[in-house]
């Protein structure tokens, strides 16, 4: 068994086509499909159901495919911690975030880092706070920056907290309730909203506020993304809660503050395994001195006020 023939698997399998998987590894597609074969003899099934339609996974090629991933991980992260050793930083740097995140400057953060270290190729991906911490978990993401109530904690993983932050309620110029300086939860119990799908971090920082209150809501407009509880709200059709510091950017929106906001805590987090030599000097370049996750129990460093870092008792240890 080849790590190239693992590559290929790998290809395949999010391309659903072997002319395409081919294309993205550079090779003929016959010299692709005679190395899938030979592996598949090699194992003795079938990784794929090929029609002239359609190419999909075998229950085998489904279980064989996360170990292919890790497999293929685990040799570039061989490679990347050899270049390490003589001061080289390379390999890869996958992160993930919340599209609302607002405690990193991200796009910066990510040009500075690929000013520092050319040779590291970064990908972002862009998601719900409970994705990118599975993600994380399987080692798909380096690093993510999350969004979670109060209540909430990141599980099986390393990191800490970066801010936490009020949400507020927005509303279309002319909404009635435009002309308002502030207002309370029970306020708006009469109001039709715009909120993230129920089941996410975003909606349920809403949802345990309103009901600490007593208010049951009308959420009619269940969405993915902030872009679109924007031009929801502002085309009138409900009243959107949103984090106040990603609003102050956003036109044609008019803001109230609320009397008893629901909150939201931003945390940072990697592998329990600990950080890649790339991960590792991303976090360092966010002036991140604990770079390598603390045994259980112990309580990292952390960066001063002037920084943004949380007090002690703010840093998730692995599991908490």
């Amino acid at each position: 068994m080849e790590l190239q023939q693992m590559r290929y698997v790998v290809a395949v399998a999010e391309t659903a086509n072997f002319t395409r998987a081919a294309e993205r590894c550079r090779v003929v597609q016959s010299a692709l499909s005679h190395q899938i074969a030979r592996l598949e003899r090699e194992l003795g099934t079938r990784l794929f159901d090929r029609t002239s339609r359609r190419v999909r996974l075998t229950p085998a090629g489904e279980a064989f495919l996360p170990a292919a991933r890790q497999a293929l991980d685990a040799a570039d992260r061989a490679r990347a911690e050899v270049a390490a050793v003589s001061g080289e930083i390379r390999g890869r740097l996958a992160i993930g975030a919340i599209p609302t995140v607002t405690a990193v400057d991200l796009p910066n953060a990510l040009k500075d880092f690929h000013v520092r270290h050319p040779q590291v190729r970064i990908t972002l991906r862009l998601g719900g706070s409970a994705e990118m911490a599975e993600r994380v978990r399987q080692g798909t993401l380096d690093v993510a920056f999350l969004g979670l109530p109060r209540s909430a904690q990141p599980k099986g993983v390393h990191g800490r907290v970066l801010a936490r932050g009020e949400l507020v309620a927005v509303v279309a110029p002319g909404h009635p309730l435009a002309a308002a300086a502030d207002v309370d939860l029970r306020g708006l119990s009469d109001e039709v909203f715009v909120d993230f799908s129920a089941g996410t971090a975003g909606r349920a920082q809403s949802d345990e506020a309103f009901a600490a209150a007593g208010v049951v809501r009308d959420v009619a407009f269940e969405v993915t993304t902030p872009d679109l509880v924007v031009r929801l709200v502002r085309l009138g059709l409900g009243v959107g809660m949103l984090p106040a510091a990603y609003v102050t950017g956003v036109a044609g929106l008019h803001v109230i503050e609320l009397r008893d906001p629901p909150t939201r805590v931003e945390h940072m987090i990697w592998s329990r395994l600990g950080p890649s030599p790339a991960a590792a000097a991303f976090l360092a370049g966010l002036d991140v001195p604990a770079a390598t996750a603390p045994p259980r129990g112990a309580t990292p460093e952390t960066p001063g006020p002037e920084k943004g870092g949380a007090p002690p008792d703010e840093v998730e240890a692995a599991g908490r």
